[in-house]
């Protein structure tokens, strides 16, 4: 085996451990911005809904919105403080993106980035799920 074939073995052992890294810490921090966004999305449909025609359309968004709050603070923290394990995690990527920095420069770890980025958005794409 050459150096480069070792090169490759490493960068796509890299590449699949921020993905997986990656994709346990988004499961729990999606929550938060979500909450950020739905929040926004029901202040702005209460505005269009002046004569509450659809007010049980919104009740339920709402508590959909407060069921998520529940579920992503309850994923993240344990009596008010960090759980470990999602402590673990946030230390887990910033050691495994410092790695990747050694490994393969900050190009490399811009270009893992990207890919994430892009294969996360394709998921999404392609996917039939409704909500």
């Amino acid at each position: 085996m050459d150096n480069r074939d070792i090169k490759n073995l490493k960068k796509r052992y890299l590449i699949w451990l921020y993905k997986v890294t990656k994709e346990a810490l988004d499961k729990i921090e999606r929550k938060f911005t979500q909450l950020e966004i739905d929040r926004f999305i029901l202040k702005e449909f209460k505005k269009q809904d002046s004569d509450n025609r659809v007010n049980k359309f919104s009740d339920e968004f709402k508590l959909y919105i407060q069921n998520k709050e529940k579920e992503g603070l309850g994923l993240k923290y344990k009596n008010k403080e960090l759980k470990p394990g999602y402590l673990f995690l946030v230390l887990k990527l910033k050691t495994i993106e410092k790695t990747i920095i050694r490994e393969l420069g900050k190009a490399g770890l811009e270009k893992i980035k990207s890919l994430y980025e892009k294969e996360m958005t394709e998921r999404i794409l392609k996917s039939t799920e409704q909500k």
